[in-house]
């Protein structure tokens, strides 16, 4: 299923390039998720999902497969499994960022996601809902964390992973990227019931009334009878 979204940071375009593309930086704003390695452009992590009772954890990895800073977009591949063995995700998350001011940017995320297991029980318009709360969640995170740091802490940040790239390339002693692991605080579950509670009531909603006025009909035509 494909899903779109947007939002809008009061940052030049090139600061909030910097900012969104520093995974790093922004995964402890995404609801649910923890990022727990680092190989070379490989980031790793989990995600815990929770509907109702059940609650699943996904263990996976995203990986830049395009990074264009001259036209500030960014492809994503993503791909998790349910640790166990319940489902699995993938995603392509595409993100590209547009100018609005010198001092305003609007970023638009397209993502194609396929999910099995518990989850996919949610149809599109549900998931299209809850992606939409998530990243509405995340904006709000980045915006009272990272966003505060200011630009120069951003501009500092960026020339530290130079090292890291230029190893991938090969320009180095050619060696492999070395594992590095993250110590972040565990994520606490995103609740899908509770992301959706609105629009799943809004959707039953004509079913709950049709029950109603035929427990209504059957009372009084149960009380006629007797």
């Amino acid at each position: 299923m494909e899903l779109n979204n947007e939002f809008e940071v009061e940052r030049s375009i090139q600061e909030a390039w910097e900012i969104l593309t520093d995974v790093e930086r922004i995964a402890p704003c995404l609801p649910g998720a923890q990022l727990t390695e680092v190989e070379g452009d490989d980031y790793r992590g989990i995600v815990k999902v929770k509907v109702g009772p059940i609650t699943a954890q996904y263990k996976g990895s995203a990986t830049f497969v395009e990074k264009d800073d001259e036209n500030h977009k960014a492809v994503l591949d993503a791909k998790g499994r349910d640790t166990r063995g319940q489902g699995n995700a993938t995603a392509q998350i595409v993100a590209q960022l547009t100018e609005l001011s010198p001092t305003n940017t609007k970023v638009v995320v397209t993502t194609d996601l396929t999910v099995t297991g518990k989850v996919a029980q949610f149809g599109r318009g549900v998931m299209a809902d809850v992606s939409e709360k998530l990243l509405d969640q995340f904006v709000g995170n980045l915006e009272t964390t990272v966003l505060t740091e200011g630009a120069a802490s951003a501009a500092e940040e960026v020339p530290a992973a130079a090292p890291a790239s230029a190893d991938l390339s090969g320009n180095g002693a050619g060696e492999a990227p070395k594992v590095r692991k993250i110590d972040a605080p565990a994520a606490e579950p995103v609740d899908l019931l509770d992301a959706t509670g609105a629009p799943i009531l809004k959707r039953v909603a004509p079913i709950l009334a049709v029950l109603f006025v035929l427990l209504v009909l059957r009372r009084l035509l149960g009380g006629g009878e007797s």
